[in-house]
């Protein structure tokens, strides 16, 4: 038999960890309940509308693959990636490819809140790497990341 302080415990503690789950700030157990129904309506139309675009993408604003473009430097390239909407982990995949062209990433600027921006320079490890490096096969390779990446969220 579960004394009633250890129920009371227990209690408090699923409170806190629901208040924790829903990022509430209430005090009492009445508000930490009413925010998590709050907060389960926001997420019963968040899936809602999703769940609509889904079945009507003609409607919703088709997804565009981001711009990239790609300028030849003296020792080696800028890359401009853009865009409108966030895309969360595309800069890994993107940096990831730069390493596996064998491109240093000499300064990068990077934004990927509500839209997606990055502007690279890159410069080849050795002058040998740079006659087998063009603008067009970084272009190609930084796309193929950006479809990598695409497929990969589109499962999720």
């Amino acid at each position: 038999m579960v004394s009633k302080e250890r129920k009371r415990a227990i209690l408090h503690e699923r409170l806190q960890l629901l208040r924790s789950i829903t990022n509430s700030h209430a005090q009492s157990n009445t508000s930490i309940i009413v925010d998590a129904s709050n907060y389960i309506e926001e997420l019963k139309n968040k899936v809602e509308q999703l769940n609509q675009e889904l079945a009507n993408p003609q409607s919703s604003s088709s997804y565009q693959l981001p711009v990239v473009q790609v300028e030849t430097l003296m020792n080696g390239y800028q890359v401009n990636v853009y865009s409108d909407k966030s895309c969360p982990g595309l800069l890994v995949y993107i940096l990831e490819v730069f390493e596996e062209l064998g491109l240093t990433v000499l300064e990068a600027r990077a934004s990927c809140s509500d839209s997606f921006h990055l502007e690279a320079i890159g410069g080849e490890q050795s002058d040998e790497q740079c006659r087998k490096i063009d603008a067009k096969k970084v272009k190609h390779a930084t796309l193929r990341a950006i479809e990598n990446w695409r497929q990969i969220n589109q499962q999720e």
